[in-house]
């Protein structure tokens, strides 16, 4: 089972993400998966997490995820080093941030950073990078195929938000696959 535990504040679109990659491992990845949020008082800003589970075999295991294969940060001030500890055996830090230097002075092996800001500033004109770092996790795990995370998305939003988040995840998709090689 690949497990993701996304990091973000209310707002940022953490259990979007969550949900649409779950929606697509599920109905365009044959995979099953589970994806559900974890949160105090809903408001703005506050910090949440979310998680998704990804499998070839049915989930029954419906706990929050402790020990993470995929860790995603959008908002670079919820991350500590703590979170090195919840990784599994070659898992990976993914941070949302400008500033891959401090992050790659912590652990060069288990963080990847990645300026999902800067690809939703282009094609979104703001900086929900929710989109972003869906197409920068596809790009480091292949844990479902990009194509079946823009079918998600196209179901998630309207057509020209959809068109929009498609090119986001695409690029970041692309982006990430020519650094991380």
């Amino acid at each position: 089972m690949i497990e993701i535990r996304w990091h973000g504040r209310g707002g940022q679109g953490s259990f979007t993400a969550s949900r649409i990659l779950g929606a697509a491992a599920s109905l365009y990845g044959n995979k099953y998966a589970l994806a559900f949020p974890s949160f105090g008082p809903e408001r703005r800003g506050a910090p949440i997490t979310a998680f998704t589970k990804i499998d070839d075999q049915k989930i029954r295991d419906r706990s929050e995820i402790i020990h993470c294969d995929y860790i995603v940060v959008l908002d670079e001030t919820l991350f500590a080093p703590s979170l090195l500890q919840d990784l599994k055996p070659g898992g990976k830090i993914l941070i949302n941030t400008a500033r891959e230097e401090k992050y790659k002075a912590i652990s060069p092996d288990w963080i990847v950073t990645f300026d999902a800001v800067a690809i939703a500033q282009e094609i979104l004109g703001r900086p929900v990078t929710n989109t972003a770092m869906i197409g920068a996790l596809i790009g480091i795990s292949e844990v479902i195929p990009v194509h079946a995370v823009a079918e998600s998305i196209k179901n998630e939003f309207s057509s020209s938000l959809a068109e929009k988040n498609i090119r986001v995840l695409n690029q970041s998709y692309e982006r990430i696959k020519g650094e991380w090689l």
